[in-house]
C-alpha cells in the first residue's frame, strides 16, 4: 500500500479531486456569465488529461525507466474512462443535483485519449534526444 502511495499518490488524489468536483452542488455558479457554453466539457477534458498524466508519471517513477509500456497507458485510459463513465451513472443516479451527461463522458474520453497521447508522443521524442 506505501508503494502505490509512493508512486501514483498524485493520480490517486487528483482522482479524488475529480470525484468531488463532480459531486458538488454549484448552485447559481454554473449559471454565471464569466463561464462560456462548452466550459463543462473542457473541464472534464482536462481533469481526465491531468490523471492520464499523473498515472503516467507514477508507472514511469515505479518502473525507474524512460520506456513507457503501451499496455500501461492503453490499461489506464481505459480504466480513466470507466471512472468518468461511473461518476456519470453517480451524477445521474445519486447526486440528483447533478446531470449524468453522455457529452460529459466523451469529454472524459477525449481527456484520457489526449493525456494518453501527450505521454506516448513526449516519450518516443525523448528517443532522438542527442545525448
Amino acid at each position: 500500500m506505501k508503494t502505490l502511495f509512493k508512486y501514483y499518490g498524485p493520480a490517486i488524489l487528483w482522482a479524488l479531486f475529480i470525484f468531488v468536483m463532480c459531486s458538488i452542488h454549484l448552485g447559481k455558479i454554473a449559471e454565471s456569465p464569466m463561464f462560456f457554453p462548452g466550459f463543462d466539457k473542457l473541464v472534464h477534458c482536462g481533469f481526465f488529461f491531468v490523471l492520464v498524466v499523473f498515472y503516467a508519471n507514477g508507472l514511469i517513477r515505479q518502473l525507474s525507466t524512460l520506456y513507457v509500456p503501451y499496455k500501461g497507458i492503453i490499461l489506464f485510459t481505459v480504466i480513466a474512462i470507466a471512472y468518468g463513465g461511473a461518476i456519470e451513472l453517480l451524477q445521474l443516479l445519486i447526486f440528483t443535483w447533478r446531470s449524468g451527461e453522455w457529452n460529459d463522458l466523451f469529454a472524459d474520453g477525449v481527456g484520457a485519449a489526449m493525456g494518453a497521447f501527450s505521454v506516448l508522443v513526449t516519450f518516443s521524442a525523448l528517443k532522438y534526444v542527442k545525448k
